[in-house]
């Protein structure tokens, strides 16, 4: 079987990166990621405004929910730069470079032109095998400027393109108003791929004291839960896009590789579960990918690439006849009553202690099926059809 696979022109041993982040912040970490199994690093992003390269105590919460039975969990982050400025930084670079075998993939952040071109020329100097542009940081980028956006990232790209010869990703932030748009524009500029996407930003208050929690400002979120905004934007753009495109949010297993793949993604970066299992998680995940490709029996990721966009279906053809209807396994109802109060069909009655479904007004909806805790909803044919 064949891990392989090749990202803006850089042979990969597998489609597992290690995302720009603390976790890959110094040589250290990087090795670490490597040991791991992780196919390239993206090295912790150098940023030119040196305000963000000290970072304030704490900056990492787990923000945890719960709404009766139902549990939920958000990374919140207020990371911030590499501490160094770019001489040290392109010395890390040199020193990675010497010390790993697999790719090292650079990192900036700037705020003037001038600033974009000379750390890209500084990055490829020190050895870079490729650089990704991070205009998209929920803390401090041009996305969040209130400028042109669109204009200004694809100018950057352009004037980085004219400045180096290595590979040039753009990391996109899943905040603008056509991500399609966006990649199409750094496309034309010259990048060679796209991440789709870098973290939301987000706002977190406490009631008591009335202020930001934490640092007191906006902060990074992700988790879990963020990897269905990317998935489906990269199924949008995979057809339009002659560009690499690198998936990234809220991979967590290898599954959740997979589905990346399935898309239409040509790699994945992984950060949060790294910060929440350690670096080690990296070997999991592409254990878990590799037997779901050995179970599927796919030889190459290649070949599972883009499976899944001829099924992704439009408005227009969406099945939409009302074919199934719950059913309710009457030996293990424990009379609870969860799918009744849910069901806005009023389709579930109580007979004698126990809930039966009223087959004329259920819209066969699927609710109740997720609802019930102890697993005694199924959807089924209508009889009638």
């Amino acid at each position: 079987m064949d891990l392989s696979v090749e990202y803006v022109g850089l042979k990969l041993k597998n489609p597992v990166i290690a995302a720009s982040a603390h976790t890959t912040g110094t040589l250290d970490n990087m090795k670490r990621c490597e040991d791991a199994g992780a196919a390239a690093v993206v090295v912790k992003s150098l940023f030119e405004k040196e305000v963000v390269r000290k970072a304030p105590t704490p900056r990492f919460k787990l923000l945890r929910r719960e709404f009766g039975r139902f549990k939920t969990w958000t990374f919140y982050s207020y990371e911030q730069a590499s501490e160094w400025g770019p001489e040290r930084y392109a010395e890390e670079i040199r020193r990675a470079k010497e010390s790993l075998e697999i790719p090292v993939i650079a990192s900036i952040n700037c705020y003037t032109h001038e600033g974009w071109v000379q750390y890209a020329r500084m990055m490829e100097q020190a050895g870079a095998d490729a650089l990704e542009l991070n205009v998209s940081c929920p803390h401090s980028s041009i996305t969040f400027t209130g400028l042109n956006v669109e204009e200004e990232i694809a100018e950057v790209t352009k004037l980085v393109r004219e400045a180096v010869s290595i590979p040039i990703i753009v990391k996109l932030s899943p905040m603008l108003t056509s991500p399609l748009f966006v990649a199409r524009l750094v496309e034309k500029a010259g990048a060679n791929g796209v991440v789709m996407f870098n973290r939301f930003t987000g706002l977190d208050i406490d009631v008591e004291s009335e202020s930001p929690i934490m640092h007191g400002t906006y902060a990074g979120h992700g988790g879990a839960w963020s990897i269905y905004y990317p998935l489906r934007w990269i199924s949008a753009a995979r057809p339009h896009l002659r560009i690499d495109i690198c998936g990234s949010g809220g991979v967590m297993c290898g599954e959740d590789v997979a589905k990346y793949i399935l898309v239409g993604a040509d790699a994945v970066q992984v950060c949060t579960a790294i910060y929440l299992m350690g670096h080690e998680v990296l070997t999991r995940i592409i254990e878990e990918f590799e037997r779901i490709m050995e179970r599927k029996g796919y030889e190459s990721v290649d070949r599972m690439k883009g499976n899944a966009l001829p099924k992704i279906l439009t408005e227009e053809t969406v099945f939409r006849e009302h074919i199934y209807v719950a059913e309710i396994d009457p030996e293990g109802c424990s009379g609870c009553g969860v799918c009744a109060r849910s069901c806005m069909y009023s389709a579930i009655d109580r007979v004698d202690g126990r809930y039966e479904v009223a087959v004329e007004r259920c819209d066969g909806c699927g609710l109740c099926v997720e609802l019930c805790p102890k697993g005694v909803i199924r959807l089924v044919r209508r009889r009638d059809l």
